[in-house]
């Protein structure tokens, strides 16, 4: 027979899982990855515009700010703006003293947000696009349509057959 008293007991109902990851041992890596996000966060508006999307903070050792990029292009870059990443550190309570840069073999992309993502133009699709832009600036072009309704079979709420 087991001891019941040495088992701990389970909660009547299901915990959410970030709740559940936050509850236990496993808080340890989970609030780590949370600090780096919120440090990489201060930091990222230091970074130069252009080095931005290509380097992200993966980890904190020892006063050391370790950066992963994507290509030997953006680590040269990036040691030159260690010196201003080491200040912006220091400021907000980070006692950094030197930025470490890690190149990874393959390039990597932050997720856009849903929505935003830019797809490309086909030609026909520009070109039809600026047609139309330029019809409704010039007013001579649009006559030929003059008295008709644009969607006609959408008249009266029900489709002319």
């Amino acid at each position: 027979m087991s001891d019941s008293k040495s088992q701990p007991r389970r909660a009547s109902s299901p915990q959410p899982a970030l709740q559940a990851a936050m509850s236990d041992a496993a808080t340890d890596p989970v609030r780590r990855a949370l600090w780096l996000d919120a440090l990489e966060q201060q930091l990222r508006p230091c970074l130069p515009p252009a080095l931005a999307p290509h380097c992200k903070l993966g980890n904190v050792a020892g006063g050391k700010l370790v950066f992963i990029v994507d290509s030997p292009v953006w680590h040269a870059k990036l040691r030159l703006a260690a010196p201003e990443l080491i200040n912006l550190a220091r400021s907000i309570g980070f006692a950094a003293t030197e930025v470490v840069a890690k190149t990874t073999t393959a390039p990597f992309q932050r997720p856009e947000p849903a929505g935003l993502a830019v797809k490309p133009m086909s030609e026909a699709s520009r070109s039809a696009l600026k047609a139309a832009l330029a019809s409704l600036d010039d007013p001579d072009s649009a006559g030929s349509n003059e008295g008709k309704d644009p969607i006609p079979e959408h008249r009266g709420g029900r489709a002319k057959r």
